[in-house]
C-alpha cells in the first residue's frame, strides 16, 4: 500500500474512532460513517475491503489504545490495588467512551462469531497477558487473572447499563476485599480455612 494510502486510512480510522465514540453502533451503517468522515461508502469499502475489515479495524486500534494506555497506568505510582487503578482509569475520559463503544462492539462481535470470533478471541487473551503482566509473579495464576477480568467486564457493563457509579464501585471494592482475603490463603497456606 502506497504511503498515501496508508496515511488516508489512518486518517479514516481516526475520524470514524471519533464517529463511533460520539454516535455508539446502534445504526452501524456505511453511509452515515462516511459522511462523517467526508467520503463515500464505496471509498471506506476500497481503503478496507467491507464493513466487517473495517470494524476490525477499528476494534484493533481502539483495543491497541486502551492497551498502551492501561500498560502505562499499571506501571505508574498508583494507590491501592492494581484493580480498583484500572476502574477508575476506565471510568475517567477518553478511556470509558472508548471502552463503552468497544464493550457495544464485543456485542455485535459476539453476535457474528464466523466473522468476529478470531478477533473475540485474540482480544481477550490479550486482555489478559496485560493483567497478568501487572501482577506480582505470585497472582498470575490463570484462573485468577480470568476472575478479575470477568468481575470486572461484569461490572464495567452494569455501570454502563445502570450508571450507578457508587454501587458498583462498592462492588468491586467487595470483591478486591474477598480477592486479598483468598490471595492470603494461597500465600500462606496456614491461613487456609479447614
Amino acid at each position: 500500500m502506497a504511503s498515501n494510502d496508508r496515511s488516508r486510512r489512518h486518517e479514516l480510522l481516526e475520524k470514524l474512532i471519533a464517529y463511533l465514540a460520539r454516535h455508539g453502533i446502534a445504526d452501524l451503517s456505511l453511509r452515515p460513517m462516511a459522511k462523517a468522515t467526508g467520503t463515500s461508502a464505496r471509498l471506506l469499502i476500497f481503503h478496507f475491503g467491507s464493513k466487517e475489515e473495517l470494524i476490525q479495524q477499528v476494534l484493533e486500534e481502539m483495543q491497541a489504545r486502551l492497551q498502551r494506555s492501561f500498560t502505562t497506568m499499571a506501571q505508574g505510582e498508583r494507590k491501592g490495588p492494581l484493580l480498583r487503578a484500572f476502574w477508575d482509569w476506565a471510568l475517567t475520559e477518553p478511556n470509558y467512551a472508548t471502552l463503552r463503544l468497544l464493550y457495544q462492539l464485543h456485542m455485535l462481535a459476539a453476535q457474528s462469531p464466523r466473522t468476529y470470533g478470531r478477533y473475540l478471541k485474540r482480544n481477550a487473551m490479550n486482555w489478559l497477558e496485560l493483567i497478568q503482566q501487572a501482577l506480582p509473579d505470585e497472582q498470575r495464576d490463570p484462573r485468577f487473572v480470568t476472575l478479575l477480568g470477568a468481575v470486572f467486564d461484569g461490572l464495567f457493563i452494569e455501570y454502563m447499563s445502570t450508571g450507578d457509579r457508587p454501587r458498583t464501585t462498592g462492588s468491586l471494592d467487595t470483591f478486591i476485599k474477598m480477592a486479598q482475603a483468598y490471595l492470603a490463603t494461597v500465600s500462606h497456606p496456614s491461613r487456609r480455612p479447614a
